[in-house]
């Protein structure tokens, strides 16, 4: 079977479910995919391939049972894999093996997922360029000269590359969904709960989340019904189990367009390509408005809270490279003056969006200001003229959302006139995961984007 590692994660399951093919040879698959084209990407950085090859073998000598029976996957090198090398991108641990598996990790192999490998990230998951000194750079397979995006990168850029159908990230402020347009594939950043996280430091944290990576809207709600659901060692895990919305169609829907959240820079080849996404949602029924929105609470609020979270989590700043070390200083020169406006803030914009949200069923926007940049380039330091002040700034379009508590995907939204993958931000109401998907997969359906391939 030709191209067996581009078929949709559905269509591999169906596949494996027939007899149609073993794991075994879907594994193989892939491997040599890996084989072909990871030394130009360096989407992965660790390879378990006789570990995945002995899993899939004991898969094909029983019924398949789990919902990703049989599956390659590949985990964030921020994720603990219990025997399997976790860098978290840092010289520090280049030689880490942790003892136990994540929660996202165990929930995956107990669906029947066959773990083969590790992709890249930056240190930390510090950034949203996939760069590091342990591994390097991961580059775009749609262009090897430019950024595969972050902190998520090595997924999305294996997931792009044909290397694996499934991948598990993490946003902060735009770790999965940056790479996700930067790479033109489908990720979901869940309401914070959807998918929990155990942490044994800042448990009651809400803008760090896991999530879905894959190639298709439907792949990634079959993966998110795996990996979603309570577990009592998240303090505000969701209890109720993710149900996808049994209407399919987009007709009537409230949609608000916002191109530049309010003013801020967007790079007019970016601009160009998410201007046609309010067109193709009219085309399919929904009533698209132009809004103007003022998110600018968010940023500071964001900053704040990120800013905390690393004081928290990185008290030795021996270890630390030079932007995570940076996020962890700031975080120490906090005040509770400081803590108290970020929540102040925070709420505020809440109950603005509460009103929103009775007004509108999505709101689309862009995920990145600016398409795919020189993998050279350690940030986006100017955006349409404007001049950025930090190497964050130019990822305001997302880690805002991250400010709302709400769920949002990235889905492909089509090329630059150079051929470079553009994503569309999709953000519904807090705990509205289904109609933000609903609306994802009418618009990936429409418009087939995501079916275009790297020429690798």
């Amino acid at each position: 079977m030709t191209d067996l590692h581009y078929l949709t994660a559905t269509e591999m399951s169906r596949l494996l479910r027939a007899r149609d093919i073993s794991a075994v040879e879907l594994l193989q698959a892939h491997l040599d995919r890996i084989e072909q084209v990871n030394p130009r990407v360096n989407a992965i950085v660790t390879l378990a391939a006789e570990q995945a090859m002995d899993t899939a073998r004991a898969l094909d000598s029983v019924a398949p049972a789990g919902p990703l029976h049989g599956l390659p996957v590949a985990h964030k090198d921020l994720v603990d894999t219990a025997g399997l090398r976790t860098t978290y991108g840092s010289p520090a641990f280049a030689d880490h093996v942790p003892e136990k598996d994540d929660l996202i990790v165990q929930r995956l192999k107990a669906a029947g997922a066959v773990t083969i490998g590790k992709t890249n990230t930056p240190e930390y998951g510090t950034g949203s360029h996939t760069v590091n000194e342990v591994f390097g750079a991961t580059r775009n397979p749609y262009d090897l000269t430019r950024s595969a995006g972050g902190s998520s990168g090595g997924a999305a850029a294996a997931l792009a590359a044909g290397m694996i159908p499934l991948a598990d990230g993490s946003d902060m402020g735009g770790s999965l969904r940056n790479p996700a347009s930067f790479c033109n594939v489908v990720g979901l950043r869940p309401t914070p709960g959807r998918v929990p996280a155990i942490s044994d430091k800042a448990a009651w944290y809400t803008l760090a989340v896991p999530g879905p990576m894959a190639r298709t809207v439907d792949d990634l709600v079959l993966m998110l019904q795996v990996v979603s659901g309570f577990h009592p060692g998240s303090p505000f895990a969701v209890t109720e189990p993710f149900r996808t919305d049994p209407i399919e169609s987009v007709e009537h829907m409230r949609v608000a367009w916002s191109p530049d959240l309010g003013g801020l820079p967007v790079d007019p080849r970016t601009a160009e390509v998410t201007a046609n996404a309010p067109r193709i949602l009219e085309e399919l029924g929904a009533r698209v408005e132009r809004v103007d929105l003022d998110l600018s609470d968010a940023d500071d609020a964001f900053r704040i809270y990120r800013a905390w979270y690393y004081a928290l989590a990185f008290p030795d700043l021996d270890i630390l490279g030079p932007n995570t070390r940076w996020n962890a200083e700031q975080g120490r020169l906090l005040t509770g003056a400081d803590l108290a406006r970020a929540e102040r803030l925070r709420t505020g914009l809440y109950h603005r969006m509460t009103a929103f949200w009775d007004r509108y069923d999505v709101l689309l926007a862009p995920v990145s200001q600016v398409p795919p940049f020189p993998v050279e380039d350690p940030y986006v330091a100017e955006i349409n003229g404007v001049r950025l002040p930090d190497y964050l700034s130019w990822m305001r379009s997302a880690y805002w959302i991250s400010v709302l508590h709400a769920p949002a995907a990235s889905v492909p939204a089509g090329f630059t006139p150079d051929g470079l993958p553009v994503g569309v931000q999709i953000v519904g109401r807090p705990f509205a995961d289904a109609r933000v998907l609903r609306v994802a997969r009418a618009f990936e359906q429409a418009t087939r984007y995501g079916s275009r391939r790297p020429t690798l």
